[in-house]
């Protein structure tokens, strides 16, 4: 017999050791794959930087590439589960010698709880709360990104001056393929899991992209430490438009795996 109560289904054991479940088991936190985000407006920001301090912030055995950082500020519109909410991506080049390049993300911030619950627990993003925003102001674009009262990272580019093509929006390094560190503990404090990951958005459709000088600016704060990448050279920002989907990605390298 099964018990239901409300509609919901009481799960089986089967299902709390299947992929995809998450808890409370009668309101579930995080999504399973795939969910869908709509509509969504971002303004990508590029500038130059010390390769040393990419290299600082990078698990080995990762290697930087190049000397350029971005950050995507979205505001996204119409996402599955988590509804309209905000987000902001620092990445820069990396790859793992032999296996795989992108670009590893040191640090991102969210104005949703369920995003940055599933960000940490299923991808090994270093996700925080906190709120980008990204807004119109006459002739300028402009982003913000907001933790613990302080405007970390405000950026600018022209509204929409010159147009852009899909494959222009990554003239340095390829962040479609994100990589992160995954780090998750047993209770009892021993290592459950320690993963170098991949994923990459799926069924992307760009529906205009602009492009133009831009200007950025951080500010220090220890909880979100973006100024540990110092604007060298400010370089490009982009504006587009864009749906995807987020799928399951790839562990390329398990530190715990015995040789």
């Amino acid at each position: 017999m099964t018990d239901t109560r409300h509609g919901i289904r009481r799960p089986t054991v089967a299902d709390i050791q299947a992929g995809g479940f998450s808890t409370p088991w009668d309101a579930p936190m995080v999504p399973s794959f795939p969910f869908s985000f709509r509509n969504c407006e971002i303004l990508t920001l590029y500038w130059r930087t010390d390769p040393e301090a990419m290299a600082f912030l990078l698990p080995p055995p990762l290697e930087p590439l190049g000397d350029v950082v971005c950050v995507h500020i979205y505001r996204m519109n119409d996402t599955d589960w988590l509804g309209p909410y905000s987000e902001a991506n620092v990445m820069f080049g990396a790859r793992l010698p032999g296996k795989i390049e992108g670009a590893y993300s040191p640090y991102l911030v969210l104005s949703s709880d369920i995003g940055v619950a599933h960000g940490r627990e299923v991808h090994g993003q270093p996700k925080k709360l906190g709120e980008p925003a990204l807004d119109v102001r006459g002739d300028l674009i402009v982003g913000q990104v907001r933790r613990n009262g302080i405007d970390v990272i405000v950026g600018t580019t022209p509204y929409k001056q010159a147009p852009a093509g899909a494959n222009d929006l990554k003239p340095y390094f390829d962040f479609a393929t994100n990589l992160n560190l995954k780090a998750i503990d047993h209770i009892d404090g021993r290592p459950a899991i320690r993963q170098l990951t991949s994923r990459r958005l799926a069924d992307v459709t760009v529906h205009e992209a602009w492009r133009g000088p831009c200007t950025v600016e951080l500010r220090a704060n220890a909880q979100l430490p973006v100024f540990r990448l110092p604007v060298l050279e400010m370089l490009e920002g982009f504006f587009w438009r864009a749906d995807f989907n987020l799928v399951p990605g790839d562990v390329v390298h398990d530190y715990l795996e015995k040789a």
